[in-house]
């Protein structure tokens, strides 16, 4: 079921248009002048908007400009008593999807709306086509430290310099990752990842390395590593603060000759390879307890990128609420639910211990459990809020 706004100064046009698009299936919120309009174009996420054009405090023309900022694939139907074919042409020109005169043709308004909720549906599924083909989500956010972030791989990128990128668990990491990948001379190649805390320490050189049949019980055939596989890519070390100093000295070795040994084997194979490294961890701090070595963290840190904890950069927290909106309404094939000011805020405040990875899960709760509209009422009862 679709969502309209109707935004129209004159209460007996807003009350025929609504119960006409009820009658024919359509959700439909109201609002007398071009401010409250925005305020709900704001809060809630809407298919289609049907905007008058002359109008109290904000026209229409205003109106427009100001949803388009805001989100520009909403398609925004113009309406107007009064206008002449130099307002239709400037609304269009200002990004309008169409525009119809007072009163409206009862069969070309039910088609305008149906063509444009059409649209808006196919913008969606389009961005959910892209991100799965692209596998690279965006990097939201406008504070310093992400616009930092984001200079810093676009100069990093195109290079093969090695990068080492530090962060508390469930900051985006592996996302910095994958840009600096996908920004990389090396993008139609292989970007290969390996959790280096999530596998055992006796299998995490078989791994990297691969091995041959034979080498050691289990190895009934060769296996390639990951070092192999992502020749000519990227391999991106995730946790590497949790690899074993022998296979610590293994990696060391492949940085500075560009060679490797599979467990087992005596051949040396040359590989041609990005390394690119993540961590939870004070490198220098496990030099010092002995259990990372120093002559790797120099080579695997040429660049250093520090994601900052959710935490420090509160004032993303509304930007990312609203694209895991989005993206989570559109997985589970549902409209999208808005939130007010008061849940962003709320949201704002808590204690992020589990960072953009437990904002997401908690963005998901929200919408599962909440109605049309997500409100600070929903956040305190569904949100284990810390201070």
């Amino acid at each position: 079921m679709s969502n309209v706004l109707i935004i129209d100064d004159e209460r007996a046009i807003r009350k025929t248009l609504s119960e006409i698009l009820s009658y024919e299936g359509y959700k439909i919120d109201e609002a007398s002048d071009g401010e409250e309009g925005l305020k709900k174009f704001r809060e809630k996420a809407y298919d289609v908007v049907l905007c008058d054009i002359k109008m109290p405090k904000l026209d229409g023309i205003e109106f427009l400009d100001k949803a388009r900022e805001s989100n520009p694939d909403v398609p925004v139907i113009m309406i107007s008593g009064h206008g002449t074919i130099e307002t239709a042409v400037e609304a269009v020109k200002k990004g309008a999807y169409d525009y119809i005169s007072k009163p409206p043709d009862l069969n070309r308004l039910l088609i305008t709306i149906r063509n444009a909720t059409d649209k808006t549906n196919l913008v969606t599924e389009t961005k959910v086509l892209r991100r799965k083909v692209t596998k690279v989500e965006e990097m939201i956010g406008e504070s310093s430290a992400i616009l930092k972030i984001r200079d810093t791989i676009e100069k990093v990128a195109p290079t093969d310099a090695r990068v080492l990128i530090t962060g508390e668990n469930g900051v985006g990491k592996e996302l910095v990752a994958r840009w600096l990948h996908e920004k990389s001379n090396r993008n139609k190649s292989p970007l290969i990842e390996v959790n280096c805390a999530a596998i055992p320490t006796e299998l995490i050189e078989s791994e990297l390395f691969g091995h041959e049949k034979g080498s050691f019980t289990s190895a009934v055939k060769q296996r390639i590593g990951k070092f192999e596989q992502a020749h000519g890519g990227t391999l991106f070390l995730d946790e590497i603060g949790d690899m074993s100093l022998s296979a610590q000295a293994k990696v060391l070795r492949a940085l500075q000759e560009g060679k490797i040994t599979r467990v087992g084997g005596d051949k040396d194979i040359s590989v041609d390879v990005r390394v690119v490294a993540a961590t939870n961890k004070d490198l220098l701090q496990e030099v010092e307890e002995k259990n990372f070595r120093l002559d790797l963290y120099h080579r695997l840190s040429v660049i250093i990128i520090h994601v900052p904890s959710l935490n420090e950069r509160r004032d993303d927290i509304p930007a990312l609420v609203h694209h895991f909106l989005h993206a989570i309404c559109s997985e589970y094939g549902i409209p999208v639910k808005g939130i007010d000011k008061e849940a962003i805020e709320a949201l704002k405040q808590n204690n992020w211990t589990g960072n953009i990875r437990e904002l997401r899960n908690v963005v998901e709760r929200l919408i599962i459990l909440s109605g049309k509209t997500i409100t600070a009422e929903d956040v305190a009862s569904y949100v284990m809020l810390r201070g």
